[in-house]
């Protein structure tokens, strides 16, 4: 149980810092907090509580998977001006086309 919290401890520590740094270095903070920070953290986090290296291997292959996957998320933001969307509108329509794609990394997360 310490090490679950031990776990929210760093995790909260590490994104609150990134919101903390995306006020003066916004580009640093979203390069931090786009893969090598959450990757980085949740590989050994998982591997020391579960001490099962192969769940910890499945785990980095699925991240690898659902990376490219997960940009769908910013498409609509990309798209704002053209399409004169609002921050929520371009917010919702992230989170929808999130739901498609972990459906599309389910099916490929299959054969890998």
């Amino acid at each position: 149980m310490a090490l679950f919290f031990l776990n929210i401890f760093i995790s909260a520590t590490a994104i609150s810092f990134c919101a903390w740094l995306s006020n003066k270095y916004p580009v640093l903070a979203g390069f931090m907090i786009a893969l090598p920070l959450s990757t980085l953290l949740v590989l050994p986090l998982s591997y020391f509580q579960y001490q099962d290296p192969q769940n910890t291997i499945t785990l980095a292959k699925s991240i690898l998977v659902a990376l490219p996957i997960t940009f769908l998320f910013f498409v609509p933001f990309f798209l704002s001006q053209k399409f004169s969307l609002s921050f929520w509108a371009c917010y919702g329509l992230g989170i929808l086309f999130l739901g498609i794609g972990f459906v599309a990394h389910k099916l490929i997360s299959q054969w890998v």
